[in-house]
């Protein structure tokens, strides 16, 4: 293809983002990576992440030249490149210029449901390990150079309505739907990334999108704050949502 769609799809943490991921590595003309700043962001903040030294040793630590690769020819000659990454690896040190070479996308979460998981995982987190913040900002620059605001998709509504969202995603970034993106088979792919064993469980047995299920966890008291600052973000995200 001569002009290769390069999508960036910046997401949180606990949200559908790998189911994302595959949706779209089902379809036969797409190329999919996962998260491919995560080493870099471990090795510049010093994280202690479940495999961190793995991942650091398995992935390209200079942003600078998994920037080129992401802007680069498309893997295995595809005519897409789906690029799932999490929006808080976008850490101050990088550059942002490469950013206007790239079709975005957003996957949002409601905060209550997104922080009530992710404490499980992380106890303590702060506003940017949320990558609300890193959302916003990415989604002002793109705004700010294109004049257009790029599609922010809700978890909830992805599904709630998996085709009708996901065609409507599909023709926001310039592609054809097909329905090859609402299944695929189970079990883990070589384009995971090499941390997949400590978090795509339920994603390694999955054949599609779950349906929505409620949750009705609060966010513990202490949170009152951060919970508040997350949906301020939130809210100026879902806004601009596309809609069913």
């Amino acid at each position: 293809m001569s002009n290769p769609v390069r999508i960036a799809m910046w997401s949180g943490p606990r949200n559908i983002s790998t189911a994302m991921m595959r949706s779209w590595g089902n379809r036969s003309d797409t190329f999919v990576c996962d998260e491919p700043l995560y080493a870099h962001y471990l090795q510049k903040t010093g994280l202690d992440h479940p495999g961190r030294d793995e991942v650091i040793a398995d992935q390209e630590t200079d942003w600078r030249k998994v920037v080129q690769w992401l802007c680069g020819p498309v893997p295995e000659g595809k005519d897409i490149f789906y690029q799932k990454h999490m929006a808080h690896h976008l850490l101050p040190d990088i550059d942002r210029h490469w950013l206007a070479d790239l079709t975005h996308g957003f996957l949002i979460r409601d905060p209550v449901e997104m922080l009530t998981s992710l404490i499980k995982r992380l106890p303590n987190p702060t506003l940017e390990d949320t990558g609300l913040p890193q959302q916003v900002e990415i989604l002002r620059f793109v705004q700010a150079n294109t004049g257009q605001t790029p599609p922010i998709v809700d978890a909830r509504e992805i599904l709630e309505d998996t085709k009708g969202m996901l065609t409507k995603l599909c023709a926001s970034v310039g592609v054809a739907f097909t329905d090859a993106m609402l299944s695929w088979p189970p079990g883990l792919r070589s384009t995971d990334g090499i941390w997949a064993r400590h978090w795509y469980d339920a994603v390694e047995k999955s054949t599609g999108f779950q349906a929505y299920k409620p949750k009705n966890e609060a966010v513990p008291a202490e949170m009152t704050d951060l919970l508040a600052a997350c949906t301020e973000h939130y809210q100026e995200l879902y806004e601009q949502r596309l809609r069913s």
